[in-house]
Formats: C-alpha cells, structure tokens, sequence
C-alpha cells in the first residue's frame, strides 16, 4: 500500500495534463484499477492515439495476470462464481503476492479468500484515494512526476520478487527475465515485457528440469 501511494497520486496529477476529465480519472481507478495500464492508457490518450490501439496496449500489458491466475485457479475454482468475479477483479500484483503465500500455506484454513478480499479492499480503496488527492491537488504538484517516488513501486515489486528466490530454477527464471527486459525495452505497446515473461518462465522451465536430471 505505501509503495502504490506515490504512484497514485502522481496518476491522479498527470492525467489532467494528458486531457482526462475528473469525471473520467475518478471512473478509471474505479472501475479499471490497474496502475500501469491506466498510466499507458493516459500517456496514449494525451499523444491523441486511437481507442482500439490504446485498449490493445493495456491488454498486453496486463497480460500478466493470467500467470497470476494460473497460480490461483487450483484454489479459486473451488469458490462460487460471485467471489470469483470479485476476487478477479482486484487481483493487482501487490494482491497476488500476499494472496498466493497465504493460499499456499498448508493450513486447512477455510477462509483465505477472505483473506484476499480483505487485501482487495484496503489497496482499491489506497489506490482510488490517492487517485482523489492527486486530481484535487494536481495545480500544486504539476513536477511531482520527477520527483522520483515512482521508485516506491519499483521497490514494492522488489519486495514481492525477494520471498520468491529460494532456488536456481527461481534465480534463473528472475535472471533471464530481468536482463530481456532491459533488451526489449524499446519495442512498441510494451511487447518487451511480455517477451521477457515468456523467457523468464521458459529459463525457469529449463533450468528446473536440468536440476531434476542431475
């Protein structure tokens, strides 16, 4: 939550200069809540690009949550769909990183869902809050953007990643993910990242079954 707080209101600040109404910021972190794609969305609205480009950018970028999904589905199909829909919905990454330690501690507990609503709640409600003081004071704070508390971010995904790293396969998968990041940065509507997923995941793949044979 402290690390999405800078994040948020430099949203709710900079979408203003890029031409989005109140109305149209408030409604985006109410009903899109996810920070980076809503940041491409704003820095495609104010270059004047065309909705159908814009809605397949942040498709691509929130690709990832399938991988997310896919880590949860043995857990979530069992519920109803109601809180399936709901649980989907507010699956950020911050969410998904104490939901899946907490889904997959072997402890017979019957409500972990609860557990992730309750970490559903307290960063929609951040996020849509700091969306609020950024719009309000944005006259004040038009330099915040290079500020740099963007890092609080980078440092909340650190923090996600580290808890993660207890072995090669691991280490490798975060390795080769990192690096091809860094490659393919400069491609269009963020494909790098989706093509630094796939070989951090087939590096990890890898480097699991070579660990096994020997």
């Amino acid at each position: 939550m402290i690390g999405a707080v800078p994040f948020g209101i430099i949203f709710g600040t900079l979408s203003g200069g890029a031409g989005l109404s109140a109305a149209g910021t408030i409604g985006m972190s109410l009903f899109v809540f996810a920070g980076s794609a809503q940041f491409i969305a704003v820095g495609l609205l104010g270059s004047g690009t065309m909705w159908p480009i814009i809605v397949l950018t942040t498709f691509i970028v929130n690709f990832r949550h399938l991988l997310y999904t896919a880590t949860l589905l043995e857990y979530l199909k069992r519920l109803p769909r109601l809180w399936q829909v709901v649980l989907t919905f507010g699956l950020t990454d911050e969410t998904f990183a104490v939901a899946a330690g907490r889904w997959l501690q072997d402890n017979g507990s019957p409500y972990k869902h609860w557990y992730q609503l309750g970490s559903m709640i307290f960063m929609y409600t951040n996020w849509n809050l700091c969306t609020l003081v950024g719009l309000v004071a944005g006259r004040m704070l038009q330099e915040i953007g290079g500020w740099g508390l963007d890092f609080a971010m980078v440092a909340a995904f650190i923090g996600m990643v580290i808890p993660y790293l207890k072995d090669k396969p691991t280490y490798a998968a975060v390795f080769a993910a990192g690096i091809s990041a860094l490659i393919f940065h400069g491609m269009p509507h963020k494909l790098g990242l989706i093509m630094a997923a796939v070989i951090g995941m087939t590096a990890g793949v890898s480097a699991e079954r070579l660990w096994e044979r020997h």
